[in-house]
C-alpha cells in the first residue's frame, strides 16, 4: 500500500470520526480525455473539478452513483466558469452530495493535510499535548510527548502557555495556540511559560518531525492476576509497530490476560488493522472487501499471532472503522470477549486520493464484511458482554479521563471480571 507523503499538522491531532477513511491510498491523477479538453482545463480550477469526477467515474463502489447520472454531472461542472479554487471546491462538494454518501469527500488543502497527517501517525511541531485548562482559563500543558523538543526542554505537566512568539495566549482557543506553535520541521518557537514552583519563564523550542502514540499500555494486578492493560486510539501507520512493541513488553513482564480498549477509536488505516488483527489470531479470516464488480478479496492471520493469553476489547458507540474490523475479526473467531455498547457501523473501505493542487478526495471503493459473512453498516459490531454506562459514569470518565482502564471504569472492570473467570477456573469440589 502506497503511505501518504508526511506533511506539517496541527500540534494536536483530531480524530477521524466515523466518517473517515479505512484504508489509504496516494493517487494522483491528472484530467483525462481529448488533448484539446487536457489543454483548455490545464491551470484551471476545473482540472480539479475534472480529476475529483474522474476518480470517482472510475472508482466509486456503486456503480450506479446512487441512481445520480454522473454523465450528466459532469458536463454540468466543466459548464460553469470558476473565478476561483474555492469557486471550483463548493461546486465539487455539490456535486459530491449527489451520491448521499457522507465518506466520499472532498477536501481542501488545510483539511488534507491533516488527514495525511493523522495516517501517518508522525507530525511536526514540538511534541506536547494541550488544553485550555478550566479553573484557570489558560493554555496548559497537559502532557509532553517522549522524545520530543518538549520534553527535552524540561516542559512539565501543568506549565501555563503565556505567550507564542509574542502574541499573549490571553483568550486564545486551544485551536488557535496549536495553529502558532505548528511549523516546519528545523524551524523555533519561543514560549513564555508559568510554573507554579518556577515563575516565569523563556523556552525557545526547535519543531521537530515526531511519531505520535497511538498505543498507550501498562499493567495491573487484579485479584492475584496480571493483567496487560492497551489503549489503541488510531489505526495510523505507526499503529502495528507500536502494538507489537507494546505486547511484547507485556508479555516479557509476564501478565495473564490482555484488555484491548478501542472505545473512541475512529479507525484508520485498513492494513492496520490486518497487522494488528494477526498478533492476536494465528488462524481465520479477518474481513472480506467486496468491490462495486462483485470482486472480492480476503484477508486471514497467517499463524504469526504473538499473544496467546485470554483477550477482551472494549468498544463503545464511537469504535468505527477499522476499530470494528478488527473487534469483528476476534470476535467471529472467539478470540476475545467484546465488552461495551454497539459500535459505529460502518461497514464501507475509502480510497483517499492527493489532487493537483494539494487539496484531496477520499472515496468509498468497496464493502466489508466480518469473518461471519456480517454487513455491519449502521448495526455495528454486538458485544458479548453489553454495558450502558450511566449519564453520571460517562461524565465521570470524561473529567477524568486517568480513570479510564482502572477499577472504577465499569466496562474495565466487567473485563477484569471476564478474564479472571478463564485464567482462575473455580476448583474442582473434593468429594
Amino acid at each position: 500500500m502506497n503511505q501518504y507523503s508526511k506533511r506539517n499538522s496541527l500540534l494536536q491531532i483530531a480524530l477521524f470520526g466515523g466518517a473517515f477513511a479505512t484504508t489509504a491510498a496516494l493517487t494522483l491523477l491528472t484530467p483525462l480525455g481529448s488533448r484539446s479538453v487536457r489543454a483548455q482545463l490545464q491551470n484551471s480550477p476545473k482540472a480539479i473539478v475534472d480529476e475529483v469526477w474522474q476518480i470517482v467515474n472510475r472508482d466509486y463502489v456503486d456503480g450506479s452513483f446512487n441512481q445520480v447520472n454522473w454523465e450528466a454531472t459532469r458536463t454540468e461542472l466543466l459548464s460553469q466558469e470558476y473565478s476561483s479554487p474555492e469557486q471550483a471546491y463548493a461546486a465539487v462538494r455539490v456535486a459530491l452530495a449527489k451520491l448521499n454518501d457522507p465518506y466520499t469527500r472532498f477536501l481542501d488543502p488545510e483539511q488534507f493535510e491533516d488527514l495525511t497527517t493523522q495516517t501517518s501517525g508522525e507530525m511536526s511541531g514540538v511534541g506536547m499535548r494541550l488544553e485550555l485548562n478550566a479553573d484557570t482559563q489558560k493554555i496548559t500543558v497537559v502532557e509532553p510527548m517522549e522524545n520530543s523538543p518538549a520534553k527535552k526542554a524540561g516542559l512539565q505537566s501543568g506549565d501555563q502557555i503565556l505567550q507564542i512568539d509574542d502574541r499573549p495566549t490571553q483568550g486564545m482557543k486551544v485551536e488557535e495556540a496549536a495553529q502558532l506553535i505548528r511549523g516546519k520541521e528545523g524551524t523555533e518557537v519561543s514560549l513564555r511559560v508559568y510554573r507554579s514552583t518556577q515563575g516565569e519563564f523563556d523556552v525557545i523550542l526547535e519543531r521537530a518531525r515526531i511519531e505520535l502514540q497511538a498505543v498507550r499500555y501498562n499493567i495491573r494486578a487484579e485479584g492475584g492476576t496480571n493483567v496487560g492493560y492497551i489503549q489503541l486510539s488510531e489505526f495510523s501507520s505507526h499503529a502495528a509497530e507500536q502494538m507489537r512493541d507494546a505486547i511484547a513488553e507485556l508479555s516479557d513482564r509476564g501478565v495473564d490476560a490482555f484488555v484491548l480498549d478501542l472505545r473512541g477509536n475512529p479507525g484508520g488505516l485498513l492494513y492496520a488493522s490486518i497487522d494488528i488483527a494477526r498478533m492476536w489470531l494465528d488462524s481465520g479470516e479477518i474481513v472480506r472487501t467486496v468491490d462495486r464488480n462483485g470482486g472480492s478479496q480476503d484477508f486471514r492471520a497467517n499463524r504469526s499471532a504473538i499473544a496467546k493469553q485470554p483477550l477482551a476489547v472494549l468498544v463503545d458507540k464511537n469504535s468505527a472503522s477499522a476499530s470494528e474490523i478488527l473487534s469483528g475479526a476476534l470476535k467471529d473467531n472467539r478470540r476475545a470477549t467484546i465488552i461495551g455498547t454497539s459500535t459505529f457501523g460502518k461497514a464501507l473501505v475509502q480510497s483517499v486520493h492527493s489532487l493537483s493542487d494539494g487539496s484531496g478526495l477520499t472515496v468509498t471503493i468497496a464493502h466489508y464484511y466480518t469473518p461471519n459473512g456480517t454487513d455491519i453498516s449502521h448495526l455495528g459490531i454486538t458485544p458479548d458482554i453489553a454495558i450502558d454506562l450511566s449519564n453520571e459514569d460517562k461524565r465521570r470518565l470524561a473529567a477524568n479521563p486517568q480513570l479510564r482502564g482502572t477499577s472504577d471504569d465499569p466496562c474495565y472492570a466487567r473485563a477484569v471480571a471476564s478474564l479472571l473467570a478463564q485464567v482462575q477456573p473455580e476448583p474442582l469440589a473434593i468429594q
